[in-house]
């Protein structure tokens, strides 16, 4: 009955390209037909309990089966894999992977509910989860600046630390940084934005995290560069902080809130933003409605996280007096920033076998796999949502976020005076 179901699924899901099944008994089934421009894989099953395992929760059992080597893909790799299977269910076919049935999507909506509610114990539980982790990890796939977020891929960037870079920049010129102001990062990492943003304008940082090993990480970062005066760092929940700021910044951290935590999430942006402050919003969102995590990211990956919809976004900062001066969508940048540390991995993979081991090493696959062509073919984007508390916080165009933009990016020998804080003009 189990392979009744799987032979039907896969039937259902491959249209271009083809698929060769093979069984724990050695019977092959083909799927699809051969396209040009589309690749000819194989599945193959190592045990007979492998097609029950992926027919009772598709999602989380495929991920469990080859994170235990029940599963191998021939003829390619993992991310060929996911990418070819997506490829044929794009997002907009009315085919997505994403769409479970009526009876799992009700479930997924409860167990969602709970796992979405983010009190004060369960976040820290649950960064902890993914963020304090060994620490040699990340070396071996993010950029020197740390950056663990959606990069900024500009005509003319080929590179990682590249795109990071721009992706530092382009916050900065959204938040119109002068020398001297008070700014909050919310969800700081490992200090790598603080740093930057304090060196190209010389305004004051406060991260805040609730990673006791990323605020390790990010002090003595500061320490070892000698901005510690400057630039600091806090174990804080978002709502335990005080004062006033002139500009906040979150990146990737949003996706931690949890939904029932949104409205505590904006008033707070509001009590703490200066009333001519500005706030900037990076986060992973959906080109979709309100939906549910799925089993595999939130057993393995982010437990209690979820990625929003920019409607349920925007209507929890309505009420809080906060003004949504700009939205951009970054439609595609996560997906090359998200292939970039997929090689990396693989390229590390004895050494993540090392630290860990091969069933680590293939989650973490297969989570960036999954990630990467969510963003390529399902509904998964970026928003950077610029928000304000008085109309004329900024000015009345967005040139200036491409004046600003034009000189950070600029090597230091050739760079042009052009200030990142301009003043804003009467209307």
């Amino acid at each position: 009955m189990s392979m009744l179901l799987l032979d039907a699924a896969l039937k259902r899901l491959i249209h271009h390209g083809t698929l060769t099944l093979t069984e724990a008994s050695g019977r092959k089934r083909v799927y699809g037909k051969s396209t040009p421009g589309w690749p000819d894989l194989g599945l193959v099953l190592h045990d007979k309990g492998v097609p029950g395992k992926i027919a009772r929760n598709p999602s989380l059992g495929f991920a469990e089966a080859y994170m235990d080597c029940r599963l191998d893909v021939e003829g390619g790799d993992i991310m060929e894999f996911i990418s070819f299977v997506r490829r044929n269910n794009p997002w907009n076919s009315g085919r997505d992977l994403d769409n479970p049935g009526v009876f799992d999507k009700l479930r997924l909506a409860i167990v969602g509910r709970i796992n979405r509610i983010n009190a004060r114990t369960a976040s820290r539980r649950n960064v902890a989860h993914h963020y304090d982790i060994d620490d040699r990890l990340y070396d071996l796939f993010l950029d020197p600046n740390r950056q663990y977020s959606c990069a900024y891929w500009a005509d003319g960037i080929t590179t990682l630390e590249q795109a990071q870079i721009a992706k530092m920049n382009h916050i900065a010129a959204k938040l119109t940084l002068a020398p001297g102001q008070q700014v909050l990062d919310i969800g700081c990492g490992w200090g790598g934005l603080a740093i930057h943003l304090h060196k190209i304008s010389g305004a004051k940082i406060h991260g805040i995290s609730l990673s006791k090993e990323q605020i390790g990480y990010a002090k003595a970062w500061a320490q070892r560069e000698g901005v510690d005066h400057a630039v600091t760092f806090s174990l804080t929940d978002f709502r335990d902080v005080e004062g006033t700021y002139d500009r906040i910044v979150s990146v990737g951290m949003f996706e931690h809130v949890g939904t029932r935590n949104f409205p505590a999430f904006f008033r707070q942006v509001h009590n703490r933003l200066k009333p001519d402050g500005v706030m900037l919003l990076h986060t992973i969102g959906r080109a979709a409605p309100p939906g549910v995590t799925d089993d595999f990211t939130r057993k393995y990956i982010f437990p209690g996280g979820y990625i929003p919809s920019l409607s349920e976004t925007v209507a929890a900062i309505e009420p809080c007096k906060l003004m949504l001066a700009d939205c951009e969508v970054l439609r595609r940048h996560y997906a090359p920033t998200l292939r970039a540390w997929y090689d990396r991995c693989v390229a590390q993979h004895d050494r993540i076998v090392e630290l860990f081991d091969e069933r680590f090493y293939r989650m973490w696959l297969f989570y960036l796999v999954g990630a990467a062509t969510g963003f390529e073919e399902a509904s998964l984007v970026n928003f950077q949502l610029q928000l304000v508390r008085d109309r004329d916080a900024l000015p009345i165009t967005r040139d200036y976020i491409h004046e600003a933009e034009a000189r950070l990016n600029q090597p230091p020998s050739v760079a042009i005076a052009i200030p990142l804080h301009r003043e804003p003009q009467p209307a």
